[in-house]
């Protein structure tokens, strides 16, 4: 998700307002910049409950901007957020996303999801780790 908040703060980090001084300027960057990397850490953390992200980015950030960029900032917060939701959905789809957080892809005697960390570069927790070899077997 680092990339996304990146691309976003990189594509509308010269449109902050020209009118104030350097220092002043510094902070609005170091602002709008904490901004785009906590709406993108709130999406990876809870993809389906953040209604609009980029309604909410651009609401946080837009007062760093002068009234003549806030279309293109507006456009840009707007295409950053969407490729970036996009790819969280394609990550769910695949069973790839949690959060952010790798979980072990077996299931409990009571049916629940195991809440155990895999293995590195595997699929299942030292417990389970037996189900991942009976799978490579068939």
């Amino acid at each position: 998700m680092y990339q996304y908040s990146r691309a976003i703060y990189r594509s509308i980090k010269d449109l902050i307002d020209p009118y104030v001084d350097g220092e002043t300027r510094v902070e609005y960057r170091r602002e709008v910049l904490e901004a785009c990397e906590q709406t993108m850490e709130r999406l990876a953390k809870d993809p389906l409950y953040f209604a609009k992200p980029d309604r909410a980015l651009f609401q946080d950030i837009r007062r760093y901007f002068p009234i003549t960029c806030q279309a293109q900032v507006a456009w840009a917060v707007r295409e950053g957020v969407a490729a970036a939701v996009a790819f969280i959905e394609s990550q769910i789809e695949a069973g790839a996303f949690d959060g952010g957080v790798a979980r072990c892809r077996a299931t409990t005697r009571k049916g629940k999801p195991c809440q155990r960390t895999p293995l590195p570069e595997r699929d299942y927790c030292p417990s389970h780790q037996h189900l991942e070899r009976s799978k490579v077997a068939a």
